[in-house]
Formats: structure tokens, C-alpha cells, sequence
């Protein structure tokens, strides 16, 4: 028996009705937009500090943009790599790309020059779409080395007239004069051009995975890809039409992308956005926008906790609030209910399925282990199948761990122009993801680690996720990742690198007496370093590879 979401015994009571209807989702985030805007076009489609846009002008604006990359010479087919911020730039940007017939690459704004030379190499893009402030300062030459053939410049401070300085800076930089204006671009009132729209099996992004564990690959998410997840976000949280969600997650990321944008507009929401992380910032849109829902790192929520501003008010508002990205310890989930009233829910998904492929129920708590004291991140979606899988890829018995492997309409057809290695993520079309996990008989997924990051100290197996779990017990604790470091003795011996809270102390030996006394011998850490802050992705995942390099 398969041990998926419909074989671990009927128990799809779990799921409500409109979850498991038949989803008949949108050809594409274009088509969702325009369904949107024909029946709520003076509705706020965005809101960005004090300035707004209607999905009419977003309508406007962007098929302005999409005839202007197809004037100066944009085929359908060609690649748009995009970098800007969570700004309404970055929205015109995307759907003027989709609507011009292009495949869209997102690029996130802390790469660096030889990062986004690659990706740019690689895509082959042709035309490249970033903010004024990187083009001045590293992306001109990158560009002249690359593909690209056409620039387009975004100064992010538009679109408002309340700037704040702790995200977006005082200071503007004259407009380069080698470029196109993407607010000049989608004020001329072009219209998009006529045909270009994208088919549902069509690329629509090719998106590079965050590379943690190596070099990054294009993972090629199809129309379908998308709208399948986002509609169901849409059908399965039970948020109004018409209600705001807010952009925590980074755009440019798979999560942001389905779980905020693409789900947003197919239920004709509004999106707010905030340019990048601060967690000062985050708070004061959620007094002013009240959203009804938000997906970030669980990082993202340890710094909203340790605001000294922060109070149960800035999340009253909310219906649902989603972790996905970065582990989500259950001691977090509970600090934060108990402090400001929300319970977070967890998900699980990859850049490769397109963002989530199991999330909770709004109607469910994620169990914990008791063995392991792992938070679930939840059950399968519907037409989604979950095995857990051994070294020749057979079926493990429930409560055993194994190599997660996911089938179903969210997983890509594969990575871009590899063909070697899309054949070994891919066999069959069904994504073996690297992560070990378990599935409990009640069809609760589970997930422990990374295969790559496990550890092995003599002999022994040692999942970081469980010791980093046991850090964030610790009332000092506020961010925690474990490495493996050599050991002449015991081959490899655990490491933990911690940050505290604001204002907190503890010593390195009292946090390894800590973890001595509530694990194994092999497991609690041998050494603890206590950093100021852990090197993270921009979408909040601790980079556990950066952390290595410091041992």
C-alpha cells in the first residue's frame, strides 16, 4: 500500500469538503489577474506604504510594459530575469513579462555579481529587469558580459510618497541613462501584444534553487504548476475575496510567488507589500493593512516576536498565518500563540513542487512526535502522493524514515536544459527531494533533516533538526543550526551555532549542559558558538553550508 494522504486509512476527514473538490485552476497567474480584474477592477490589487494601485491600473500598467518589451524585439519563449524587492515594480515587472509571451527568471536582489553572470549564462536571458541602485552598482557590467540585450531600471522609491527610511534609504540615484524606465514604460499606455499570452503547460518561471546544498539549478514551474497550488491556497484557508494578504515571504521565492501573488489575485485580494524584511516595518503594515493572511520563514516570525514594539494587536487580523521555508520549531509555535494569539501553520514544499506539497489543515494543529519531538508540517494536497522511500526507492512502513519522494500536478517537469540530473531528481516524474522524513499512520508528514546535513558521530546518526530543536526550548535561544566538525575520535562530533534574544545571556557551556540533559550522548553539541546573527538566505533559510566554513 502506498503511504500517501489516501492510504494511511479514511481519514480524508481531515480534509474539508472544498479542499478535496476538483480544482479547475486559471491557465496561468495572467489569466487568474484578468479574471480578478474584470470583476473588481477599482478594487486595490496593490498597496505599498501610502501608495495604491487598482487591478485596473495594475491591468494597464503592466500590458504596457509587456508591449513594450515586445517592441524592442522580446520573443515568446525568451527569458525576463527580474531582481527587485516586494515593490509594485516587481509585480508590473512579472505580469508584463508573462503577458509579452516570455518566461520569467527571478532573481534574488542579495546575489552578487558572479551568481546573477551565471544564472544570466545559464537562462540565456535576454532581457533583464532590476533596480536603478543595482544596475549603477555592478549589474551594468555583469549585463555587458551576458546574453541580455535589453535593460529595463526600477527606482523602488516610486509608486508612493511616504518612503521609510529603514527599508528603502533617503537617498535616490539619478537615472542611468542606458536603460529603460519601467514606470516611464508603464505609464505610456501600450497595449500588450496580441497572441503572446502563455499556454497552462508553458514555463512560466524558471527559478534557481537557493544552492544551500550546491550549485544553482533552473527548476522549470509550468502555468499549471503554479495555479494548481495557488488555487488551492485560494479553495483551502477559507479567506475571503477580496481580503489583503501580505507579502512576507520575498516574491522572488517560490512561496512568495504561489502562496502570496499567485494565490492573492486569484481570490481578487489586495497585496501588501513592504519592499524587504524589517521587522519594525512588517509590524506597522500589519496595524495599517490589517491582512488576513501571511507565509514567512520561521524566522521571519522570531524577529516579529522579539520587536520590543510588538504587541497581540499587529496580528488581530489575521485568519491564517503560514511557515514555510526554514524548519518551524515547535517551541516557537507555541511562544508565539501563547504571546500573541496566532497558531502558526506549518507546510512543506520545494522550489521543485512549486511551493507546498503538504501543509496543515485550517481546521487541524500539527502533532508533534513523541519520539522525536518533530512538528509535523502537515498532510498531502489533493492528487498529491507522498511515499517515503528507502536507498532502491521501495516503500517504508509507516514511522519509519526514509527519502521524501512527491508525485502530483505541483512537481516541475524537471531542471532547465539538464537533462542528467533532472533524470536522477526526476525518476519517472516523481521528485526525490534529499529530505528525510517519516509518515505517521494517520498520514501526518514529517520531516527530519536534509539528507546531506546528517551527521555521524561514531557511528551514531545525528539530525541537526533535533538538536536545533532542543535549542529553541531554551528561553535564551532566539535562532539555532548544528554542523557536523570533524572529530578524530568520533569521526564527526556535533556543533550548534546559536544567536540569543534581545537582551539575553547565556554561556556556550550552559547551552551544550542544556541540550546534555535532554539528549543522547552522541547528540548534544560538544562545542556552541553564540554569533550575533546566523548567515540566512534572503527567504530565511539559516545557510547551514556558511556556518561549515567557519569551523
Amino acid at each position: 500500500m502506498t503511504p500517501s494522504i489516501y492510504a494511511a486509512k479514511p481519514w480524508l476527514g481531515l480534509l474539508s469538503e472544498v479542499q478535496r473538490a476538483d480544482i479547475h485552476p486559471a491557465a496561468g497567474v495572467v489569466d487568474a489577474f484578468r479574471a480578478s480584474a474584470g470583476r473588481a477592477p477599482d478594487r486595490t490589487a496593490l498597496v505599498y506604504f501610502d501608495g495604491r494601485l487598482t487591478y485596473r491600473e495594475t491591468d494597464q500598467l503592466s500590458d504596457s510594459v509587456a508591449g513594450h518589451l515586445a517592441a524592442r524585439g522580446l520573443e515568446r519563449g525568451d527569458r525576463v530575469a527580474i531582481m527587485l524587492q516586494n515593490s509594485p515594480h516587481f509585480v508590473l515587472a512579472l505580469l508584463g513579462a508573462w503577458k509579452a509571451g516570455a518566461i520569467v527568471v527571478p532573481l534574488n536582489p542579495m546575489y552578487k555579481s558572479a551568481e546573477v553572470g551565471h544564472v544570466l549564462h545559464d537562462a540565456e536571458v535576454t532581457a533583464l529587469i532590476c533596480s536603478d541602485r543595482a544596475w549603477e552598482g555592478y549589474l551594468r557590467d555583469t549585463a555587458a558580459a551576458s546574453p541580455v540585450r535589453i535593460a529595463v531600471t526600477a527606482d523602488e522609491h516610486g509608486l508612493q510618497t511616504r518612503d521609510d527610511p529603514r527599508v528603502l534609504g533617503s537617498a535616490k540615484l539619478p537615472k542611468p541613462d542606458d536603460t529603460d524606465d519601467l514606470l516611464a514604460v508603464a505609464r505610456r499606455g501600450l497595449p500588450a501584444p496580441a497572441e503572446r499570452d502563455p499556454g497552462t503547460d508553458d514555463v512560466a518561471l524558471i527559478s534557481y534553487t537557493s544552492g544551500t546544498s550546491g550549485k544553482p539549478k533552473g527548476a522549470m514551474n509550468a502555468h499549471r504548476n503554479i495555479m494548481v497550488n495557488a488555487e488551492r491556497q485560494r479553495t483551502g484557508q477559507g479567506i475571503a475575496e477580496g481580503a489583503c494578504y501580505f507579502a512576507l515571504a520575498p516574491l522572488f521565492h517560490i512561496t512568495g510567488m504561489v502562496c502570496e501573488l499567485a494565490a492573492c489575485f486569484a481570490n481578487a485580494g489586495t497585496l501588501a507589500l513592504a519592499y524587504r524584511f524589517e521587522s519594525g516595518v512588517v509590524l506597522d503594515a500589519f496595524a495599517e493593512h490589517r491582512p488576513a493572511y501571511t507565509v514567512g520563514p520561521s524566522t521571519a516570525f522570531m524577529a516579529l516576536a522579539a520587536h520590543p514594539d510588538v504587541t497581540p494587536e499587529h496580528f488581530s487580523s489575521f485568519q491564517q498565518i503560514s511557515s514555510g521555508g526554514a524548519p518551524l520549531p515547535p517551541a516557537l509555535v507555541e511562544k508565539f500563540r501563547a504571546g500573541f494569539g496566532p497558531y502558526i501553520r506549518n507546510g512543506y514544499g520545494l522550489t521543485e513542487c512549486t511551493a507546498p506539497c503538504a501543509s496543515v489543515p485550517p481546521q487541524l494543529e500539527a502533532p508533534v512526535d513523541p519520539a522525536s519531538g518533530t512538528l509535523s508540517v502537515g498532510v498531502p494536497g489533493p492528487d498529491t502522493v507522498v511515499r517515503i522511500i528507502d536507498d532502491n526507492g521501495d516503500d517504508m512502513p509507516f514511522g519509519e524514515q526514509g527519502e521524501i519522494a512527491v508525485r502530483g500536478p505541483q512537481v516541475v517537469a524537471g531542471y532547465w536544459r539538464l537533462p542528467t540530473a533532472t533524470a536522477d531528481a526526476f525518476p519517472d516524474g516523481e521528485l526525490r527531494t534529499g529530505d528525510i522524513g517519516f509518515m505517521d499512520t494517520d498520514g501526518w508528514l514529517y520531516v527530519v533533516d536534509r539528507k546531506k546535513d546528517m551527521i555521524n558521530a561514531s557511528g551514531f546518526k545525528v539530525w541537526p533538526r533535533e538538536v536545533e530543536d532542543v535549542l529553541y526550548t531554551h528561553p535564551q535561544v532566539r535562532e539555532a543550526a548544528v554542523v557536523g566538525i570533524p572529530d578524530p575520535y568520533r569521526g564527526e562530533s556535533v556543533k550548534a551555532y546559536v544567536s540569543l534574544r534581545p537582551g539575553a545571556t547565556a554561556t556556550p557551556e550552559e547551552l551544550a549542559g542544556y541540550c546534555k540533559e535532554r539528549l543522547a550522548a552522541y547528540k548534544y553539541p560538544r562545542v556552541v558558538d553564540i554569533l550575533p546573527e546566523l548567515p540566512k538566505t534572503t527567504s530565511g533559510k539559516i545557510l547551514r553550508r556558511e556556518l561549515r566554513s567557519l569551523t
